[in-house]
């Protein structure tokens, strides 16, 4: 019986086996890659430096993409550098260093935009006493609250896994480290444990899924009350952005968590673990500035300034 600490590295999932789809792969990842950071940070950038956008709202939106950031960031690096050099292997630390940021920024996330639905609903249904309830203080300790959810939850589930004997070989069945598909590896009953933890974190996902639900019926029970169109466009056009990451974010990991085993296929697992780890922290900065006309002219404020300090 193997240990998982005898075991120095770990073999993950290619995207293909032929070395021309190898590359395309890669080109592909580090397109996605780059307009993740692009947009992430375009974003960013927009808010830290124009003080009207310096809200609850955009405070938080900053927040969501540093963790959008952290998250693209600790599994597509490596999966271009294996597609790009025909590699298979990460070493047991990289592997467990994944595991552990992509269960904190994916937690603190899911918290984060959990904060962000009670923040439209006081906006909209409370808005008189939407400076007291989100003041700047509140803000920074929700935010807070967020990224330590994240690290705890992370650290409980990362030491659980790590301690586990492994005995069924070192090949991990996904593009990057994640704890289901270690915990095929091991085979003790001791792995019982880290389900009981998942069964937990799940409850508290739920919980959090609830309360963005009743926030949003709340929300449009309030809307519809509204009496001018124009008004009700206005509370519907600060929602709808948050309401689709959510749904992105929720539906995709519902995917690839709770799909029947009958249905489940290396290559089905490789490509719903894709939408829900890489497809959102991409796709967020483009939901939000879309439909955001103060974002989008924040950035054109920004680069004609910098264009005309080139010239």
């Amino acid at each position: 019986m193997s240990n998982s600490s005898s075991i120095t590295e770990f073999l993950l999932l290619p995207f293909a086996d032929t070395r021309e789809l190898q590359l395309l792969h890669f080109w592909l990842l580090l397109g996605i890659y780059l307009a993740a950071l692009l947009g992430n940070g375009l974003i960013i950038t927009a808010i830290a430096c124009d003080h009207h956008l310096h809200t609850p709202m955009y405070f938080f939106l900053l927040n969501l993409s540093l963790l959008d950031l952290g998250s693209i960031s600790t599994t597509l690096p490596k999966a271009m550098d294996n597609s790009l050099w025909d590699r298979r292997d990460i070493s047991h630390s990289g592997c467990v260093a994944q595991i552990f940021f992509f269960l904190f920024f994916f937690g603190a996330e899911f918290s984060l935009l959990t904060i962000m639905s009670y923040d439209r609903y006081v906006a909209i249904c409370k808005p008189l006493h939407y400076g007291t309830l989100l003041g700047s203080r509140a803000c920074v300790h929700m935010a807070a609250a967020a990224w330590g959810t994240g690290f705890l939850n992370s650290l409980l589930h990362t030491a659980n896994t790590i301690s586990l004997p492994l005995c069924k070989g070192n090949a991990v069945d996904q593009f990057f480290c994640e704890i289901p598909q270690i915990l095929k590896l091991s085979c003790s009953h001791s792995y019982l444990r880290e389900v009981g933890l998942i069964m937990v974190s799940a409850c508290l996902g739920f919980g959090c899924f609830v309360f963005i639900v009743v926030s949003y019926v709340q929300i449009l029970r309030a809307v519809l009350r509204i009496p001018s169109e124009q008004g009700q466009h206005k509370a519907f056009s600060t929602c709808l952005p948050h309401l689709a990451v959510v749904s992105l974010f929720v539906s995709t990991s519902f995917c690839a968590y709770l799909k029947p085993p009958s249905i489940s296929s290396p290559s089905l697992d490789l490509l719903v673990s894709f939408l829900y780890s890489v497809v959102p922290p991409a796709v967020n900065p483009l939901i939000y500035s879309m439909r955001n006309q103060e974002i989008k002219e924040t950035l054109k404020k920004l680069i004609q300034s910098a264009v005309s300090q080139h010239h």
